[in-house]
């Protein structure tokens, strides 16, 4: 009888953050504890324990690797889109489907609404971080610093809201479930073409 592979520490570690992010996409926030992370990976609850420290270390290290995964899917979108190969609207629906199909937003709250308020620091960090390189000269520059910042709170904020209570607020105004999107993906474009039009 073979034992059981012997991961590395970073193995594990990465190991457990799969097993968490798809226990929050198919259960929510409330099944990401150690002991069912530990049943899905074979481990045992001392091992993530040893890993993580608690069950709120573990949704903070989720929290940074969904929004570290996320980021980069957007940056990526964002170039595209700069290259004239991709639009807008896919990294709007990138930024929106990552607070709901990948389960940041139920995150986010749920950590909010435990007092782990801290864990969202890695989530706002990344997106910052994010911002600064796609558009470094921007970035660099005071006025435009401040209008990038604005659009990504913006973005971030429709994005997350729309996660939460989109679908139930956009049908009880008679709007189509795709309102926030397209406004968000308005703001994008109006923000090109005044790129644009200063370039």
């Amino acid at each position: 009888m073979t034992g059981r592979k012997r991961l590395t520490p970073q193995e594990s570690r990465q190991s457990a953050l799969q097993a968490a992010r798809a226990l929050l996409i198919e259960s929510g926030p409330q099944s990401v504890t150690l002991k069912a992370v530990a049943g899905r990976i074979g481990r045992t609850h001392a091992n993530l324990l040893h890993h993580f420290g608690s069950a709120s270390g573990l949704q903070k290290e989720l929290a940074r690797h969904l929004s570290e995964t996320v980021c980069e899917t957007i940056k990526h979108a964002v170039e595209a889109s700069r290259a004239g190969l991709g639009s807008p609207r896919e990294v709007v629906d990138l930024a929106f489907d990552a607070f709901d199909k990948e389960g940041a937003g139920a995150l986010a709250s749920w950590m909010i609404l435990t007092g782990n308020e801290d864990a969202l620091s890695p989530i706002v960090e990344t997106i910052h971080q994010l911002v600064d390189e796609i558009a470094p000269d921007e970035a660099a520059n005071h006025d435009g610093a401040m209008r990038l910042h604005e659009e990504t709170l913006a973005l971030v904020l429709m994005a997350m809201g729309d996660a939460l209570i989109g679908s139930a607020l956009a049908r009880s105004l008679g709007l189509p479930e795709t309102a926030a999107r397209d406004r968000a993906e308005r703001m994008l474009e109006g923000s090109i073409d005044l790129v644009n039009q200063q370039g």
